[in-house]
């Protein structure tokens, strides 16, 4: 995913988020003690690629335990605004970066970053504009209200080159509409962490719930 830089004595750096999984799981972290658990049910379930969102203090440290203690689990920050961010989520261990939206100083921080990123975009015109900067994998946000599957699908006619991860509210009914199309990767959810099993620590329904999404 749009040229990423390997660096010595890390963690493998992936080529793109986009084949990983079918599903990447969104997760926001109210407690950093819950991460690891809760990062090991997804890799059990069969999803390897988790976003764990910066809306929380508690993201970063969630980031850091999951890079640490969950060998099977390709960890990356997702709600990505700043280049702040990008540096703290890259020195926590983040090997992914997801952001809603882009702007130029944004890109040239992610792409400084030697990680894979997914630019948000929800127009023709940002995809074309992130096209002419070399950027081939983008997040479609927020996919739901911005026109769903059926605008995908006008773009991959004249945009046939931009590759999605479509997030914002799609759940297990629709993934695989979603997944059906070519300009399509992977989508992004967080249906498989409902917030009662989240709040229950109820890992055992989490990781049946991803073994569910990642079968799609």
């Amino acid at each position: 995913m749009n040229a990423p830089l390997p660096s010595s004595g890390a963690p493998t750096v992936p080529l793109s988020v986009l084949g990983l999984a079918p599903v990447v799981p969104v997760v926001v972290v109210e407690d950093a003690a819950d991460a690891v658990p809760l990062a090991r049910a997804l890799v059990a379930g069969g999803l390897p690629a988790i976003e764990v969102t910066l809306r929380t203090p508690a993201a970063p440290g969630a980031i850091r335990a999951i890079a640490a203690e969950v060998p099977g689990a390709v960890v990356g920050a997702g709600t990505v605004l700043t280049p702040g961010q990008v540096t703290e989520a890259v020195t926590a261990g983040a090997r992914f970066l997801v952001s809603p939206g882009c702007t130029d100083t944004l890109l040239a921080a992610m792409r400084a970053a030697g990680v894979p990123f997914l630019p948000g975009v929800s127009t023709a015109s940002e995809v074309m504009a992130l096209l002419e900067r070399g950027v081939r994998e983008m997040k479609f946000f927020p996919a739901r209200a911005a026109g769903g599957t059926a605008y995908l699908k006008s773009l991959a006619g004249p945009l046939p080159e931009a590759r999605f991860c479509p997030t914002g509210g799609i759940g297990p009914d629709t993934a695989p509409e979603y997944l059906a199309l070519p300009n399509v990767g992977c989508v992004g959810g967080s249906w498989m962490l409902p917030k009662d099993a989240v709040t229950a620590r109820d890992w055992d329904r989490v990781e049946r719930l991803a073994r569910e999404a990642a079968a799609l």
